[in-house]
């Protein structure tokens, strides 16, 4: 399985109105140190439908600048539309973080 399939994968199991991080992607693929290439694969991503790359987000819950499939604003009406509360960008990381690594 290649870097870029592993992500995707992984990224399948978040579930609906949950986000996860690059970060938490890349230790649960057992790449700890590869968040940035977490980040690259998602703008590779081949079917932005199937593989829910709209539900990562940064360490702190911030939304991505250059969410690729739409910009910012496509990635927060995702995010609401599964229940995800958006406040100024950011997403509250107690409330809905995902990790099961």
């Amino acid at each position: 399985m290649t870097f870029d399939e592993a992500v995707y994968e992984y990224l399948k199991r978040v579930p609906r109105g949950r986000v996860t991080t690059y970060g938490a992607i890349a230790r649960a693929i057992g790449r700890p140190r590869a968040s940035r290439l977490v980040g690259n694969a998602l703008h590779r991503n081949p079917t932005p439908v199937v593989i829910p790359c709209h539900r990562v987000v940064n360490r702190e819950g911030r939304l991505a600048p250059a969410f690729a499939f739409g910009g910012i604003d496509m990635q927060k009406k995702l995010l609401e539309a599964e229940g995800v509360e958006v406040r100024d960008g950011y997403v509250d990381m107690e409330k809905y973080f995902w990790n099961d690594a």
